[in-house]
């Protein structure tokens, strides 16, 4: 495997080609893709050259009497019937306590669809990670799933998989038998199947075999966490099952967990996993040659894959090529997308290559193959949260290979307005909006904002991007205010439950501190003085980001630090980035009340006697410095 992508896919000709190809098409994909959920697209289901989508909702939070669903996994049945599952839960969205497996069932590959059935009732416990596969010999359809107790488990605690089979196609199941063959009794901190749907062998000496995806976590509550991924087969129809190929993760590099595999041309089982290790945004994968029985080496990342910290789906889609599911964003969970690898794993497509269904916020998937050129991609989406709707969208190939236009989350130029002056190299524009004016400041002019409309906005710019680097930005402030959160600097992003990286700094006077978080991925952190420095005074304010640790510090003084996440806070910036906003939050909430003066960014740590020199003497300090807004008048 190789992290790269073969010379005729890596150069710009092949995208210009595609999009010569679907120019024609261009009219019919905007009336496809324009089309109410639920309606037919393009074509209406035919097969051939024309591409089209049909986008459904088929899980919506508040119906069928669930807050909420979760956790996709689609398969087709022998004789056609497409089954959708899903985890319904009772409560919230969180991934404990009362959850049902559901089901929805299609006879038409998903153009029409029958009521929700319960396969197995939590009854105040959790049901969940559904893993189907279908024996193709027999007909059977069989699920695995992780059960476990009714408490919260937030933090680890004892799960274990289970098995239940239906011999009509879905519309009746066995109850449940709990998989003790597929655990050993180690295994204590966290169990988990899949989720997303199995196979079934086709080729070699154990063609017919179901195999399925696992992880598991150990812990004895002194020593080191053990993380583990495995397979699990069966050659009885999934009767009895064997703990197949396994993986141990305990040096802290590697961890693969929700494994998802597909049939290599050759026999071979390719297994891509959710890498959780300190590889960031990339996917693990390995390869198991004897029918899931051992891996052929140990779990490696592959950089090139980029998606953020979260499940994905494989599907074999023809002779040549096999398909990837996931979000598209390297750092968020946002546009969920297809991309395809025709060299069997080795190498997928870049996200501008692969064909993104939703630019919005989006997290789990899988896939199904239809009749023909038809697939479908069952995924949650929503435009606030991830967690909104499941959604199933049936495509033919033609549409996997239309152009995907520019990111919607680009912003265009800002709104012209009054500017305060940059005095970085960069001079960036800096509007003032609401009609914040100037006042007396700490050295010079300051800028009094008034917590209704007032703020600075900075457009993102390569002279702003931190990237992963060190950084240091520095601030004035006056205020007293006793109440509310009042942001000092914000940039770039504002999470909408899609974990993008994220990094502001805020005076929180009702919880009688400032605060700063920096997360990248699924890492964050949080430092915080003890006080909130709303006497009315003028208090210099630094966060810097040093050799690996965030630090706060107050008038000279450091009041906090923690361990910083490696990576970067622009992470994904071809998706669009807002900048930087200066007394608000990127929303418009948590506006600042007071006076601000003399707001830096630098690319770089500063040293603690250059940090001085600006406290004490506001001297010019120069090197990699971004941005300087002195705040002495507003034009």
């Amino acid at each position: 495997m190789h992290d790269g992508y073969p010379p005729e896919r890596r150069t710009g000709r092949f995208r210009l080609r595609r999009a010569a190809a679907a120019m024609a098409f261009a009219g019919l994909l905007i009336s496809a893709l324009g089309t109410p959920a639920g309606a037919s697209g393009g074509t209406g289901g035919t097969s051939g050259n024309a591409p089209f989508v049909d986008e459904q909702v088929l899980y919506k939070q508040g119906e069928f009497g669930y807050a909420c669903f979760r956790i996709p996994a689609v398969v087709r049945a022998a004789n056609g019937m497409v089954l959708a599952f899903a985890e319904g839960r009772v409560k919230d969205c969180g991934d404990d306590e009362d959850i049902d497996l559901v089901l929805r069932r299609s006879a038409d590959g998903g153009r029409t669809w029958g009521p929700l059935q319960v396969v197995s009732e939590g009854n105040g416990t959790t049901h969940g990670n559904p893993v189907p596969v279908v024996d193709r010999r027999t007909g059977r359809v069989v699920l695995v799933s992780t059960h476990n107790g009714a408490e919260p488990c937030p933090n680890g605690c004892d799960r274990d998989p289970w098995v239940q089979v239906s011999d009509d196609h879905g519309a009746t199941w066995s109850a449940a038998r709990e998989m003790t063959e597929g655990k050993r009794p180690e295994w204590n901190f966290w169990y988990a199947t899949g989720p997303m749907h199995g196979i079934q062998l086709e080729h070699g000496p154990h063609a017919g075999r179901l195999v399925v995806g696992a992880s598991f976590e150990s812990w004895d509550r002194v020593g080191k966490h053990v993380y583990g991924t495995h397979l699990l087969y069966s050659d009885d129809s999934g009767v009895t099952w064997d703990i197949g190929a396994e993986t141990f993760h305990d040096d802290g590099t590697v961890i693969a967990q929700e494994v998802t595999v597909v049939e290599l041309a050759d026999g071979r089982i390719y297994a891509s996993a959710r890498e959780r290790g300190t590889d960031e945004g990339s996917r693990a994968y390995a390869t198991s040659s004897d029918g899931g029985a051992t891996w052929d080496e140990p779990f490696r990342t592959m950089p090139a894959l980029a998606t953020t910290d979260v499940q994905a789906s494989l599907l074999r889609f023809g002779e040549r090529r096999v398909l990837f599911s996931s979000p598209m964003h390297p750092g968020a969970r946002e546009a969920m997308g297809i991309r395809s690898s025709y060299d069997e794993g080795d190498h997928f497509e870049s996200w501008e290559d692969g064909k993104v269904f939703h630019w919005g916020p989006s997290a789990y998937s899988d896939m199904v193959r239809l009749d023909g050129d038809e697939a479908a991609l069952m995924y949650e989406a929503g435009n606030i949260s991830p967690y909104e709707q499941i959604r199933y969208a049936r495509f033919n190939e033609a549409f996997l290979e239309t152009p995907n236009g520019t990111p919607p989350g680009i912003p265009g130029p800002p709104a012209p307005g009054p500017t305060t002056p940059d005095a970085s190299p960069g001079r960036n524009e800096a509007y003032v909006r609401g009609g914040a004016r100037t006042t007396d400041g700490r050295f010079g002019g300051g800028l009094a904002l008034d917590r209704v409309d007032d703020r600075v906005e900075v457009a993102f710019d390569d002279s702003i991007d931190l990237g992963a680097r060190d950084f240091t930005l520095t601030s004035w402030i006056r205020y007293s205010e006793k109440t509310g959160s009042h942001a000092i600097l914000w940039f770039h992003r504002v999470d909408r439950g899609t974990n993008p990286p994220a990094l502001w700094l805020r005076a929180e006077p009702a919880a009688n501190r400032i605060r700063a978080v920096l997360a990248v991925d699924r890492f964050d952190v949080t430092v915080q003085s003890p006080s909130a420095y709303n006497d009315g005074q003028w208090h210099f304010v630094a966060l810097q980001r040093v050799r690996g640790e965030l630090r706060l510090l107050v008038d000279g003084v450091q009041v906090s630090s923690a361990k910083a996440p490696a990576g970067s806070v622009t992470l994904g910036k071809e998706f669009g980035l807002d900048g930087i906003h200066v007394g608000q939050r990127l929303d418009g909430a948590d506006r600042f009340r007071g006076t601000l003066d003399e707001v830096r960014l630098y690319r770089r740590a500063l040293s603690g006697a250059e940090l001085d020199l600006i406290r004490e003497r506001n001297l010019p300090i120069g090197g990699r410095l971004g941005l300087r807004l002195p705040f002495d008048h507003v034009s």
